[in-house]
């Protein structure tokens, strides 16, 4: 029996502790909860499901409502992944630094030479056989407003000066109440590429200074609600997780799914292009490596995370994520797709997620 009933539309279905909604992830977002991770596998620009563009150079138009969304319901420490090809990427890419997200790298998922093998011409293909998807990897760019809860938004960097300066203490100071010789200054208030985000202890420490000596007429400094200075949990809460690995890159060597994680059912073809799954066939086109998913997830979130899939299709992501104990929300305008993603949402694990 599957794990959905049959009234499948735009509704949100809790499957072992894991959520499907069955609809447009634009009509689903508002029943997810505050994303601390996105991983996005959607519209390539190839015309491979309806509604995908048939060329690249759209993806930017189709993709914007959706990242508008992700912007409006993220917090500064939500992260992206970005699935797709080279060029689809770079179309879309604009649109995402439009909305205040920043890119910090690119994973290259490399198939290797086994994925074209008798699939190509060399006499007739006029071009090197591609092999690989790239995943870009993005962080919110680091705004604040100058006055709590204002709209005169500013880089952080902005930020941090500023309200220094509002002390009236002179900058030096800052590297008295860091007590060292000229880092504060240099690193924490500097207003070019230099800057750096200043790690917990720091914060504290010139929150700290700046409201113990700073003009008690302008007092809290570096407050986040006009009330009270920021504390070292708020602090951290402002920055994206990085959990890293030692010994993996940027790019992933690992061939395109033939196992038995390749996820089969028959497949009636309805029109060109149009896929509804059935038995002996691939039930979908570009199905992730979970090992993969695995990789991103653990990466850039913590347990009990939230995790969302707005292109759910066979829910790689959130299965991936259901068994590293984050807590996935995916989307699947598909019915027949976001049954068989629940499917697999209900064997990942069948223990409840916490103890």
């Amino acid at each position: 029996m599957s794990a959905l009933t049959d009234t499948l539309f735009t509704m949100l279905t809790d499957v072992n502790n894991a959520h499907i909604f069955t609809g447009d992830a634009l009509d689903g977002y508002a029943e997810f909860p505050t994303p601390n991770c996105i991983v996005s596998d959607g519209a390539y620009g190839v015309g491979g499901f309806p509604g995908d563009p048939r060329t690249p150079e759209a993806l930017g138009e189709w993709y914007e409502p959706h990242i508008a969304e992700w912007s409006k319901r993220s917090t500064l420490a939500t992260t992206l992944w970005f699935w797709n090809t080279e060029v689809g990427w770079a179309n879309v890419h604009p649109v995402l630094v439009k909305h205040g997200w920043k890119h910090e790298f690119t994973g290259i998922w490399n198939k290797g030479i086994g994925h074209i093998a008798g699939n190509v011409n060399g006499k007739t293909i006029r071009r090197m056989p591609v092999v690989t998807e790239v995943c870009a990897f993005y962080t919110r760019e680091p705004r604040l407003p100058l006055t709590p809860g204002g709209d005169d938004i500013v880089h952080m960097k902005e930020w941090l000066l500023k309200e220094w300066k509002r002390t009236g203490m002179p900058a030096r100071l800052a590297n008295a109440a860091c007590g060292v010789k000229d880092a504060a200054t240099r690193k924490y208030f500097d207003q070019g590429w230099l800057w750096y985000y200043p790690p917990v202890e720091v914060m504290e420490k010139l929150v700290a200074y700046a409201n113990e000596h700073g003009d008690p007429a302008g007092r809290p400094y570096y407050s986040l609600d006009g009330k009270a200075p920021l504390t070292a949990d708020e602090w951290r809460s402002l920055r994206s997780v990085w959990n890293h690995e030692h010994g993996v890159t940027n790019v992933w060597d690992r061939p395109a799914l033939r196992s038995k994680e390749r996820y089969k059912g028959s497949m009636v073809r309805s029109a060109p292009r149009t896929h509804t799954p059935s038995a002996t066939s691939a039930s979908h086109l570009n199905q992730k490596p979970l090992d993969l998913m695995r990789r991103i997830i653990k990466a850039s979130t913590s347990e009990g995370d939230v995790v969302w899939e707005p292109f759910g299709g066979l829910a790689t992501a959130s299965v991936a994520a259901r068994e590293l104990g984050r807590l996935p929300y995916a989307a699947e305008s598909n019915p027949h797709f976001a049954e068989l993603a629940a499917d697999r949402l209900a064997e990942a694990v069948s223990e409840p997620l916490f103890a």
